[in-house]
């Protein structure tokens, strides 16, 4: 009887919380923020973080599901993702993966070989600090359990091609979390609304627009929850993508002490 009662309560704020970020770990995370600055993450970043990524990679697949739907076809392929992406600006993010896929080849005006591969441009230095695309493999297991969770397969180029967004989104996140805690300021970054020919304006954001972000309290060496939600206004959109992601990374850190 003890396991039992734990079931209904799935809108409850602590399981809420478990679904919201368990596809992608706060230590790994970590991790990322690691490859991008020594400042350090606490907890709630980290969890805030993996929640808005969550978030974004379910729409994306969601999106996806439809269009594959519309050939009756289960399993998604990487012509569904262009499809999610052409029918929802929202959806285009991780765009700095776009030049590593030969999902978008043709679309970036970035040069492949006959095999498939990227030809890489002249003077391709190697930076101090790992790219994005480097560690794309770690999120393969959280992309996996995502589309399990939605009831969705992928062929292995689409599955590549969500760790590669999920890697690149989440390491701009951290460069943008960071910037705020150096700038010490998160009013000043504005916002974009998005309204499709024909339909009304939605409303203003209310509790999650910008002016629900104070200006910035704490050290200089420390990345918030505040500083991602902060960070993630300058990531996505001012549509409702940008709109559940705050509200997800919210309920996600409800629960998640600071440190």
């Amino acid at each position: 009887m003890t396991a039992q009662p734990a079931r209904p309560e799935r809108s409850g704020p602590e399981i809420a919380s478990v679904m919201d970020v368990s596809p992608f770990k706060p230590s790994l995370v970590k991790a990322v923020f690691r490859d991008v600055t020594p400042m350090h993450v606490s907890r709630s970043a980290a969890w805030a973080a993996a929640s808005v990524t969550r978030t974004v990679l379910t729409e994306i697949i969601d999106g996806a599901r439809r269009a594959a739907a519309e050939e009756a076809r289960k399993k998604l392929i990487p012509g569904d993702l262009l499809s999610a992406i052409d029918r929802n600006i929202e959806l285009e993010v991780g765009a700095k993966w776009y030049d590593h896929s030969p999902t978008f080849q043709g679309l970036t005006g970035v040069l492949y070989d006959a095999e498939g591969v990227i030809v890489p441009s002249r003077k391709r230095s190697r930076s101090r600090k790992p790219s994005a695309v480097v560690g794309a493999h770690r999120f393969e297991a959280g992309v996996k359990k995502l589309l399990w969770s939605q009831g969705a397969t992928a062929v292995p180029a689409m599955v590549r091609d969500l760790d590669g967004i999920a890697s690149v989104f989440l390491t701009d996140l951290a460069r943008d979390a960071a910037m705020v805690v150096r700038e010490g300021e998160v009013k000043r970054f504005g916002t974009v609304t998005l309204v499709m020919s024909g339909e009304p304006a939605p409303p203003p954001f209310l509790k999650d627009s910008l002016r629900a972000l104070p200006a910035r309290r704490g050290d200089g060496r420390t990345i918030g929850r505040d500083d991602i939600l902060a960070a993630t206004t300058i990531q996505l959109f001012g549509g409702n993508l940008r709109q559940r992601a705050l509200t997800e990374a919210r309920e996600a850190t409800q629960n998640t002490s600071a440190g």
